[in-house]
């Protein structure tokens, strides 16, 4: 008796679906990326390929900021940006939060390439991880009142930021402290006023005045006014 034959409807035996055809393109471009990386140099202002943990991830560079060779800030994006559906995504997996980090160049495996969108958190559905390995690369000053006592009581009397560069916080930082030299204990008595350099933390940015809007003396002298009324 002969046995009936089955046939897959409009299936060519041995042949690729486009499913697999692309997946198997894909595949071949995070090969050649990861084989062949277009090398990348600080001052080259181009989207990169940076390391976070196992995974890949693609950064736009801010240059100009002057930590030397070997870090600069980057801003961790979605893979498929600029499209629009990137946005929605990236707000998801948490990539719109972040900020400019401070990330050393060693991490950076070159220029962006598609074929690396395999290898981020993205592809595989995952949201960035809490801890990136990277710091915030967002610059204030903290002008302190302090005790005289030495104790660590007192009170923060202005928040400048965020500042960009770190030349630029430390400009302000100096102006500030020429400004204050000789009045350190006679603005706030009983207490010695100075400024401090340090990072600025994203979250608490409504805190901060803009020092890019106003002479930097200005807003320290209204605090002051402020605290003494």
């Amino acid at each position: 008796m002969k046995r009936p034959s089955f046939r897959r409807c409009g299936h060519v035996p041995g042949a690729i679906s486009p499913e697999d055809q692309a997946v198997g393109g894909q595949f071949r471009e995070m090969l050649t990326a990861v084989r062949n990386p277009q090398p990348w140099t600080p001052g080259l202002a181009v989207d990169v390929a940076v390391r976070v943990g196992p995974f890949v991830e693609r950064a736009h560079t801010r240059p100009g900021d002057d930590h030397g060779p070997d870090m600069i800030a980057v801003a961790l994006v979605h893979p498929d940006t600029p499209h629009a559906a990137a946005y929605l995504y990236g707000r998801q997996l948490r990539y719109t939060e972040r900020g400019w980090l401070r990330c050393e160049t060693t991490a950076i495996l070159g220029i962006w390439q598609p074929g690396y969108a395999m290898l981020t958190h993205a592809a595989a559905g995952l949201p960035l991880p809490d801890d990136l390995g990277m710091e915030l690369a967002h610059y204030a000053l903290y002008i302190e009142a302090r005790k005289l006592d030495d104790s660590l009581d007192g009170y923060t009397l202005l928040r400048l930021g965020p500042y960009t560069q770190t030349r630029h916080a430390q400009q302000d930082g100096d102006r500030l402290t020429a400004t204050l030299d000789g009045r350190e204990t006679t603005l706030a008595p009983g207490f010695r006023v100075s400024a401090r350099f340090g990072p600025l933390d994203v979250s608490d940015r409504h805190l901060f005045t803009d020092p890019s809007e106003t002479d930097v003396v200005a807003p320290l002298n209204a605090a002051v006014a402020d605290a003494s009324g």
